[in-house]
């Protein structure tokens, strides 16, 4: 980022500050500190092993030193940055992957054990977390070890989460390019657990989840989450499920481990995704499924046939409706660039959610926000039905590591209230498709 647009940021803070209220800053160690007593706290921290912050603030501290030292003494009593104490998991200070984790965990655990006797009662603590990290480990499905070290932490320190706050903390101007970063922080909200909370089985467990998530997701995606923050923000209302029992214990009778929980969280949260498929037109279903297995190279005719009859639908009609071509025995789905430029919503005798999403990309990308809310206003009410569509291809390009794909999904879901409302700015008496159907 240029330095001018950083100057001009911090002058915008600062014209907004209120004037006349003090404050004080104050270093203590998080561990033991006590200034959080009777306060409202919200609170950052490291993000298990994403920053050296210590490595990184080398740099600065050596010049700092020499201006500073006589200014703040104790800051600056040492030659280099102290990095002993720094509650980062970084192997190479610590001789393992796994000493690093313990001592993560240990540390964070005990810097969160002074947070909920200290904290204000009538006020949440609320925690910023941004760390995006997807692993498979040992069958239990996907998982995160620096999220589910981190909650272990929280947890293990008397909190129970009671929700997710997702918030627009990055400069979308600054997320690097081709790759698929957060666009928001998560927001844990955090109360202390209470004393007599239930045991519950791991059955009991999920249909708490299975019931409650899809209405947290659905609240979630109405407020355009960016589908990319999308699995970090519904973190949150399965940890709270998880959270509200004392301890959540499988068939032998052993305790729900919090990597455990997450997965299974990952788990339902892709059933509910996949559950949306039921509003999509026969076609779409068709695409959906082949796009999970094939993305957009070819695959065999046989296959795509076999895989069109259990959908309704057939590859002749599909390449009749303009999503996919077919030739010497292979078929595969046309990408946003190979679509028509003058195609009419309104003229398509074959009209599916899945050639919705993927021209509206085209437009985007062509001709930016202005000429996608021009194609909006043509959708009319079914363009909602494709941003629906665009989170489920997001999750599946996520799993299967496509990036440039889910990027384009990403972009499509972020830029959708500013072409929605540039749809509705359009002449209302313009052509609308507020009664067409889709092929089902």
């Amino acid at each position: 980022m240029e330095i001018f647009t950083v100057l001009r940021i911090l002058c915008e803070v600062l014209d907004n500050f209120l004037s006349g209220i003090s404050a004080e800053a104050e270093q203590q160690n998080a561990s033991n500190q006590a200034l959080s007593a009777g306060k409202v706290v919200s609170t950052d921290p490291p993000y298990y092993d994403n920053i050296g912050y210590a490595d990184l603030s080398e740099f600065f501290y050596v010049w700092l030193r020499r201006s500073l030292k006589s200014v703040y003494p104790d800051l600056f009593a040492t030659l280099a940055v102290p990095k002993a104490e720094e509650l980062v998991a970084t192997p190479h200070r610590h001789g393992s992957k796994e000493k690093a984790e313990a001592f993560f965990l240990d540390g964070m655990t005990r810097a969160m054990h002074c947070l909920p006797g200290q904290a204000h009662p009538a006020f949440p603590v609320t925690i910023y977390y941004a760390f995006k990290q997807s692993e498979s480990d040992g069958g239990e499905g996907t998982a995160s070890t620096g999220w589910d070290t981190f909650l272990d932490a929280v947890i293990r320190a008397g909190f129970a989460i009671s929700g997710t706050w997702p918030m627009r903390t990055e400069l979308t101007v600054a997320l690097k390019k081709h790759i698929g970063a957060l666009a928001s922080s998560i927001v844990l909200v955090c109360r202390p657990r209470v004393v007599d909370a239930l045991i519950a089985t791991r059955r009991e467990f999920l249909t708490a989840l299975k019931a409650e998530l899809p209405v947290a997701l659905a609240h979630l995606q109405r407020g355009n989450i960016a589908p990319v923050d999308l699995a970090q923000a519904a973190i949150g209302p399965g940890m709270a499920v998880y959270t509200r029992y004392a301890s959540v214990l499988d068939a032998e009778g052993n305790e729900l481990t919090v990597r455990q929980a997450l997965s299974l969280i990952n788990q339902t949260l892709d059933e509910v995704l996949a559950e949306q498929d039921g509003d999509f037109d026969s076609d779409t279903r068709w695409a959906v499924t082949w796009f999970d297995q094939f993305g957009f190279v070819e695959g065999d005719y046989g296959t795509a046939e076999q895989l069109s009859k259990s959908k309704n639908t057939s590859v002749g009609g599909m390449e009749e409706a303009g999503i996919l071509a077919s030739r010497a025995g292979k078929v595969r789905l046309l990408r946003p660039s190979e679509l028509p430029a003058d195609w009419d919503p309104g003229r398509d005798r074959r009209l599916t959610v899945w050639e919705m999403v993927h021209q509206l990309i085209r437009v985007l990308e062509a001709g930016g926000e202005s000429a996608a809310g021009a194609l909006v206003a043509k959708l009319g009410s079914q363009a909602e039905v494709a941003r629906e569509l665009a989170y489920r291809l997001y999750t599946i390009c996520e799993r299967k590591k496509r990036a440039p794909e889910a990027l384009s999904y990403n972009g499509l879901v972020q830029s959708w209230p500013e072409i929605t409302r540039l749809a509705r700015d359009i002449d209302k008496s313009g052509p609308q498709l507020e009664q067409a159907s889709f092929v089902r």
